[in-house]
């Protein structure tokens, strides 16, 4: 058993010799499909943990009326306190909120000073679940002192949509790239296949059983997916991480991230090279079930 998958596999390494350009152009092809495929699992992972960030740092801004007294502001926050799916309630001073522009927006707010100060003291709401956003931003906007209620859900709204959009096409066109790239393999193992179709009628004719006939070619097929998924790898491995090191500092500044490059170029290079593996092996599958009956 063991003496014939290396007698199976010594085979096959021989045929993508015979066959070299269309070995190349099939390992050119499976190259760039799972490049391909790599930079949109890449964006796609990353969408999903953005919309994730943006889901979990939702809070509920609610803007208190000019001249509303201490008391009063401590009546509203137990008020907000007692609302459903309110995990924490926090204030923030008309002065705070400034220093805080002032910091993102740079020096031309200082043209505000605290008699001058435009803007509302503000309590931060957060929820025990980010979908309880919009309903707590309802219920709060109608208590009294409130002079609104805001949890940015347009914005957010339209970066959910985004990211299912972002989830879907790039999914469709990762297993479009991948159906391209696995007809090209059963191409290249049909031509090996006519090429030795006498010695497969020989085979057949001393009494060789289908399974033995196919296992080279589904080795030859494997080695070519194998072997395309090398610079896809490498691609992830090292492509990620100056990417990250680019757009992550970026994005820190509002509290968001991307994925970490360490498990996720483990994971990606795992998996693409094992779609590499499977649409090398299945195209060679392909290939044999018009010469073998199964």
């Amino acid at each position: 058993m063991i003496r014939t998958f290396f007698r199976h596999l010594l085979e096959s390494i021989k045929s993508l010799k015979r066959n070299g350009w269309m070995t190349v152009a099939s390992v050119s092809a499976v190259t760039i499909t799972l490049s391909l495929v790599g930079v949109f699992m890449a964006v796609i992972i990353n969408a999903t943990k953005l919309a994730e960030d943006i889901e979990s740092n939702v809070d509920v801004s609610v803007f208190i009326e000019y001249g509303t007294k201490q008391p009063e502001i401590d009546a509203l926050e137990k008020e907000l306190k007692g609302l459903d799916d309110v995990k924490g309630v926090k204030f923030s001073s008309a002065d705070a909120e400034l220093e805080k522009i002032k910091k993102s927006m740079g020096p031309k707010w200082d043209l505000f000073d605290e008699d001058s100060n435009p803007l509302y003291d503000v309590f931060v709401v957060s929820t025990t679940d980010p979908k309880q956003t919009k309903h707590v931003a309802k219920e709060a906007g109608e208590l009294e002192n409130v002079y609104k209620a805001d949890y940015g859900g347009l914005e957010s709204e339209k970066i959910f949509k985004i990211s299912e959009v972002v989830k879907t096409w790039g999914l469709a066109a990762a297993a479009l790239l991948l159906f391209v790239a696995m007809f090209l393999i059963s191409n290249t193992i049909r031509i090996t296949i006519i090429s030795r179709q006498r010695e497969i009628q020989i085979m057949r004719l001393v009494g060789a059983k289908n399974g033995y006939i196919r296992w080279p070619f589904f080795l030859e097929g494997g080695w070519i997916g194998l072997i395309g998924s090398l610079i896809p790898v490498a691609l992830m491995v090292f492509g990620y991480q100056k990417v990250y090191e680019i757009l992550n500092p970026i994005l820190l500044r509002s509290n968001y991230s991307m994925v970490k490059p360490g498990d996720f170029s483990l994971q990606i290079s795992l998996v693409l090279v094992a779609v590499g593996f499977v649409i090398g092996s299945l195209g060679s599958v392909m290939s044999m079930r018009r010469f073998l009956k199964a």
